[in-house]
């Protein structure tokens, strides 16, 4: 039996409206919540990425404003910036689009954002935060995993969960939060030996690694849910024909157009998992979602003194 969809849009929507509420209510406080964003460089998946999340701004009525600067931008000259955004009050977030040219120090960008404007989640002491079982402002994609499973109804408490990757970004703070949940969590990256003897004994097996269709459906319990988070853009003829030879419609999208997303995960995990996360439609949307409710969130806590978490009146 394929598995079940859980579709990132239909959650994204969810949260949407709920947040729709939410700033009504900071409006009739005068507040409208602004964010900031930063991208250097011609970067085409960060033009891509940061253009979605102003539309999203736009859809909400969220002020945005985007500042672009040259891929040969130094780490004194953004520090400059940021610190500027820093000091706006109009500004409630600020996010600067990684991954950063290679002469900028990243690090030093990252933990120089005012942490309550820290929207992405990254700053040290928001980290620190999740790591002490005090989350304020969380990383996106690992808290929009957390609110797809939730709004799915799919417990994590007593599962075994593996998460592929140890990013900073995804995979670090996607283990946090699981056994925060109550998960008994395992951490799989590019040094594990036999991952697919570990994947395979998985309740959740969320992947974050950033390599198409790393794992198959001989890597998955059968009946497991699995959440993927990779976005990868394939464009070879041969490897389209091996991944969508079980679905004909994806393979002619593909011949239309040269190329295809697909994630972390062979298509034909469909046929094992019990719950699978689409690509595209799946934590992508989900992303930039948690994105605005960060927003939202720091809007409220530094304007109205309080940190009200979206969906918790639901």
């Amino acid at each position: 039996m394929p598995a079940r969809i859980l579709s990132g849009l239909a959650v994204r929507d969810q949260i949407y409206a709920e947040l729709r509420r939410e700033l009504d209510e900071l409006l009739q406080a005068g507040h409208q919540p602004g964010l900031a964003a930063v991208l250097v460089g011609e970067h085409p998946a960060s033009r891509l990425y940061v253009r979605n999340k102003m539309a999203a701004c736009q859809q909400l009525g969220i002020l945005s404003e985007l500042h672009e600067l040259p891929a040969d931008t130094s780490t004194a000259a953004l520090l400059e910036l940021v610190g500027e955004l820093n000091a706006r009050d109009e500004i409630d977030g600020i996010l600067v689009q990684l991954p950063l040219p290679p002469q900028i120090e990243t690090g030093r960008i990252l933990e120089a954002i005012d942490p309550a404007k820290d929207v992405d989640g990254f700053h040290p002491l928001n980290l620190g935060r999740l790591l002490e079982g005090r989350p304020e402002l969380v990383a996106c994609t690992p808290a929009g995993v957390m609110e797809l499973l939730r709004r799915y109804h799919i417990s994590v408490a007593g599962l075994h969960a593996v998460v592929v990757g140890r990013s900073t970004i995804v995979g670090k703070p996607m283990a946090l939060l699981l056994l925060q949940a109550n998960a008994t969590v395992t951490v799989c990256h590019s040094k594990t030996r036999d991952l697919a003897a570990i994947t395979r004994q998985a309740d959740l097996v969320v992947v974050a690694a950033g390599r198409a269709a790393l794992l198959g459906p001989d890597d998955i319990q059968p009946g497991a849910v699995v959440v993927d988070v990779g976005i990868n853009t394939i464009t070879d003829a041969e490897q389209a024909a091996l991944l969508f030879a079980r679905y004909p419609q994806r393979l002619e999208e593909f011949r239309a157009r040269g190329r295809a997303l697909v994630g972390d995960v062979h298509p034909d995990v469909a046929e094992v998992a019990g719950a699978l996360t689409p690509v595209p439609g799946g934590v992508g949307p989900l992303t930039v979602a948690m994105l605005m409710v960060n927003t939202v969130r720091a809007a409220r806590r530094r304007r109205l003194g309080s940190l009200h978490p979206v969906g918790s009146r639901s």
